[in-house]
């Protein structure tokens, strides 16, 4: 059995290369291929420039002015296809804003919680909640109205459902983010 954060196995094909370079412009800010590069290889993705000039090709990346100098981006999701550098801060927002328009219910159940949607938009869901990359969360499967999260803590299902309830009810931080307020007296 492998480490709770063990870095998942992932096959040396075309499309995990893909997702893996897409995880990574999202995640860090990326200004050259070079950097792209010793990034993948840091994680064991060897890669040729031709190739990774390719995949960017593909994956409709852009060089775009952002406050930190150009940085590649990928093409926002759903209708708006303008170029979005990676950050934080813009996927947890994301988050908040798509559990606000989209979470129905949430329940749980031991390290599982059912989040219900309208119809159509559990995919939509699924993949803002993948990009925030929740510590808690292990993963997600969606259908067209339900999203299953597996989380890491075999009884954190509870928990979780909390968070996306705040979340949809507009009354929590935006994940990973301390909450506001006060902090606590010491002793």
């Amino acid at each position: 059995m492998s480490a709770p954060d063990a870095a998942p196995a992932a096959p040396s094909t075309r499309a995990a290369r893909h997702a893996r370079i897409a995880e990574l412009l999202e995640r860090r800010p990326v200004r050259s291929q070079g950097e792209l590069a010793r990034a993948l290889a840091d994680e064991g993705v060897e890669v040729t420039q031709a190739t990774l000039s390719r995949d960017l090709l593909e994956l409709g990346a852009t060089k775009v002015h952002t406050p930190q100098g150009r940085l590649y981006a990928l093409p926002a999701e759903g209708g708006d296809r303008s170029p979005v550098a990676g950050g934080a801060g813009l996927r947890d927002a994301r988050l908040v804003r798509l559990a606000e328009e989209l979470v129905v219910t949430a329940e749980a159940s031991a390290n599982l919680v059912v989040l219900r949607t309208p119809p159509g938009a559990a995919q939509f869901l699924a993949s803002a909640i993948d990009r925030a990359v929740l510590p808690e969360v292990l993963g997600c499967v969606a259908g067209d109205d339900t999203v299953v999260l597996v989380t890491r803590d075999p009884a954190g299902g509870a928990a979780v459902a909390a968070t996306m309830i705040a979340l949809a009810s507009g009354t929590a931080p935006p994940p990973n983010q301390p909450p506001a307020g006060p902090p606590p007296a010491t002793p």
